[in-house]
């Protein structure tokens, strides 16, 4: 019979264990959901439990326990701010394990471990909304980053290249206007008559006739 052998060494040596764990917890708290092995998730719910727990505590030396095994300082501040008191009136049981199946790969059995009030659609709107604020500023920076070389922004270059456009529909307005315009012709005005054979339908070289005015 084994005696003193609680928990699993999941292949790994201690510090590599220990190193995966805090990777994991520190995952589990930033997305609040995450994909694993079975065995893993089993292994990891316990210690996401008695981090929340520590969160709930509140104070220094609760932070100081948390930043042992998790070294980010963002990471444990959402914890003490975002997670923990949303459990408050909870006395455990702060996550779930949902079973996957097994991996098409080698079979592993696949699990989901997430905290139980975890909102996906909450989640996939907040993303949506991250991504636009993003693209956004990239958007602005690349302008910004535009003007500086040339000196002038998109938005300067399409105003410039409008009023350009514009003069030269008004020149070309202009030139129409000058080719329709009539003739103004002076009243009793007759076209000049040459003799016979002369004029362009003829073949005189000088075109005959005086002009008749009234």
């Amino acid at each position: 019979m084994q005696h003193n052998r609680a928990g699993r060494k999941l292949g790994r040596t201690t510090a590599h264990r220990k190193s995966l764990f805090r990777n994991q917890l520190s995952s589990l708290i930033t997305h609040e959901r995450i994909q694993t092995t079975l065995p893993k998730a089993k292994d990891l719910r316990p210690l996401i439990e008695k981090m929340v727990t520590l969160g709930k505590r509140g104070g220094l030396h609760a932070r100081r326990l948390a930043l042992k095994t998790i070294p980010e300082a963002t990471t444990v501040k959402k914890l003490f701010e975002e997670i923990a008191p949303r459990f408050q009136s909870r006395a455990g049981g702060y996550t779930r394990i949902l079973k996957l199946g097994r991996r098409p790969g080698d079979g592993a059995e696949m699990a989901i471990l997430e905290f139980i009030d975890f909102d996906w659609a909450h989640r996939q709107a907040a993303k949506k909304v991250a991504a636009k604020a993003a693209e956004e500023k990239k958007a602005s920076l690349l302008e910004r980053a535009k003007k500086l070389v040339s000196g002038k922004s998109d938005a300067d270059k399409a105003t410039e290249k409008k009023a350009e456009g514009a003069e030269a529909e008004a020149a070309t307005e202009k030139s129409e206007k000058k080719t329709k315009a009539p003739v103004e012709r002076k009243k009793g005005y007759t076209a000049p008559k040459g003799p016979k054979g002369s004029g362009p339908r003829g073949g005189g070289s000088h075109g005959g006739g005086k002009i008749k005015t009234g």
